[in-house]
């Protein structure tokens, strides 16, 4: 008999045990990332578990979001670019989001929202963004060699500038967060808070950080999550003072040797809609796309969600924000983003 029923804390390590042998697992449907969202931004994680003779044969991680500015919905991930069901079969897949749905009923969320990998049969999805990826081999030499003359030139610009590069745990979390931080402002974002990023550090201890200095100071950083042979970025920012010295092409060179060191065999360089500057950057290194498919369940049957910067009714609040004080966007910035997905 299949039941479906929510996960507590003394199940974590059977839920992890799921996840580790399941092929469709992202490093984010470990219990550990509920648990960094539940201490860094206190939203409510119920974690689905669905069970056949007492085994596992399923999980859905969810987090419910409610916000004045932004609504009330359920997401599987928020803040994060992979989630979703993983179940062993379809009958455990189907009982898996009825529940989800029932409990997003239950809440009044306006909409449930998977961060799959696949669509979900008659959920309609978003697709206009794509994961690239970079198969990597066992000896950064080899990769170097694999660069275009020109990609070389443009990581050695950084190099012969005097920039020079770190890679470490906790001890870099103020340089990182100190670029970050700058960074998102420029871009009109609000940043997250600097609590996220240590909680990640104290929950998956295993996570690094890249940073670029330049004159003894950071001015590029990247927060890496590995899993299962694959490392992601997925967090990166430079600051725009010294970009013209290219400090992101020697940024992303460090963490793809780091990772062909340390045994991983492919890079994720995260999310980007094709065409764009961002999708041509990671192209350049050789990078492959692979779809996304966000799918959504919707109370009302209307039109799909846009909660991101591309939405013009955010095109005003972005200006005033890249105009604020990085000590103002600092102090009021987390508050709103933790209730954006």
């Amino acid at each position: 008999m299949l039941s479906v029923a929510i996960m507590d804390a003394a199940g974590a390590l059977e839920w992890d045990a799921y996840v580790d042998r399941h092929p469709d697992a992202s490093a984010y449907h470990r219990w550990a990332w509920g648990e960094v969202i539940r201490r860094a931004f206190g939203h409510s994680t119920p974690y689905l578990a669905a069970r056949r003779g007492g085994a596992l044969c399923g999980v859905l991680p969810l987090c419910v979001i409610d916000s004045r500015l932004f609504g009330h919905y359920a997401v599987s991930l928020p803040f994060f670019n992979y989630g979703g069901v993983l179940a062993d079969d379809p009958e455990a897949e189907a009982a898996l989001l009825d529940h989800a749905v029932a409990l997003a009923r239950r809440e009044g969320a306006s909409h449930l929202e998977l961060r799959m990998t696949r669509p979900v049969a008659g959920w309609p999805d978003k697709t206009g963004k794509v994961g690239l990826y970079l198969a990597l081999p066992d000896d950064p030499d080899a990769l170097w060699n694999g660069f275009k003359p020109k990609l070389r030139s443009q990581i050695r610009r950084p190099e012969k500038a005097g920039m020079t590069t770190r890679v470490g745990g906790a001890g870099l979390l103020d340089d990182f967060y100190r670029v970050f931080s700058r960074n998102m402002r420029d871009l009109g974002t609000p940043v997250y808070a600097r609590k996220l990023f240590a909680t990640i550090l104290e929950q998956v201890p295993e996570s690094r950080i890249a940073v670029v200095d330049h004159g003894g100071r950071a001015v590029g950083a990247g927060f890496l999550v590995g899993y299962r042979g694959r490392l992601e970025i997925p967090w990166a920012s430079t600051i725009r003072d010294f970009n013209h010295l290219s400090p992101n092409m020697l940024l992303y060179w460090t963490v793809l040797k780091w990772a062909c060191e340390n045994g991983y065999r492919e890079f994720d360089f995260g999310r980007s809609t094709e065409g764009q500057g961002t999708y041509r950057f990671k192209c350049q290194w050789g990078a492959l796309p692979r779809p996304f498919h966000w799918c959504y369940w919707l109370a009302d049957g209307g039109d799909l969600p846009e909660i991101n910067p591309d939405n013009p009714r955010y095109r005003l609040p972005i200006l005033v924000w890249k105009r604020l004080p990085l000590c103002v966007a600092e102090r009021i910035g987390p508050a709103i983003v933790r209730n954006l997905p």
